[in-house]
């Protein structure tokens, strides 16, 4: 019985010491050339003329890259860049989904099309390119009208959190 206690413990002791088991911390952007150390975020372009729409999703994607790595140090100037993100907002569009009792829209659907592109400013290479993303999101409206808040910017910023975090987890992950 103690010789099985210690080949249990050695074993055990061993499977420890064996090292890393192939799992590593996602987010650190491995997939990404190793010469890239400086990113640039150009403020995207926004052809579907809704009010400050590109700013919150450039000002989402900033966050996201700061929040889920260090490996980079990030500048407004392109020239400085190792590689260079810019992003386009195509179409802002919004339909009604539910309606309520007396026929007024309840909820409401908001879809964006979006594109982006990572160039690799050394190599003067496009590392990704996608030009057809589509996110959407719902928001509500309430019921009561003395507590009436328009829910459509902050549906918007959801959006473009879930923008920035998808689009990266593609990039720097290599999905």
């Amino acid at each position: 019985m103690q010789r099985r206690n210690f080949l249990t413990f050695l074993l055990f002791g061993l499977s420890l010491g064996a090292g890393p088991c192939g799992y590593e911390k996602a987010g650190q952007g491995r997939a990404l050339p190793n010469h890239i150390k400086t990113i640039a975020v150009q403020t995207f372009r926004n052809e579907s003329l809704r009010f400050k729409v590109e700013q919150k999703f450039t000002t989402a994607l900033i966050n996201e890259l700061l929040l889920r790595t260090s490996r980079f140090k990030f500048t407004s100037d392109l020239e400085q860049a190792d590689a260079v993100v810019s992003g386009n907002i195509r179409n802002f569009g919004f339909r009604h989904v539910l309606l309520d009792n007396n026929g007024r829209t309840r909820v409401f659907e908001i879809t964006i099309n979006a594109g982006i592109l990572v160039r690799d400013q050394t190599n003067n290479k496009i590392i990704y390119d996608n030009q057809r993303l589509i996110f959407r999101g719902e928001y509500e409206l309430s019921d009561d009208p003395g507590s009436f808040f328009n829910e459509e910017d902050p549906a918007v910023e959801r959006l473009a959190r879930d923008f920035a975090k998808s689009v990266l987890s593609t990039v720097m992950e290599g999905f």
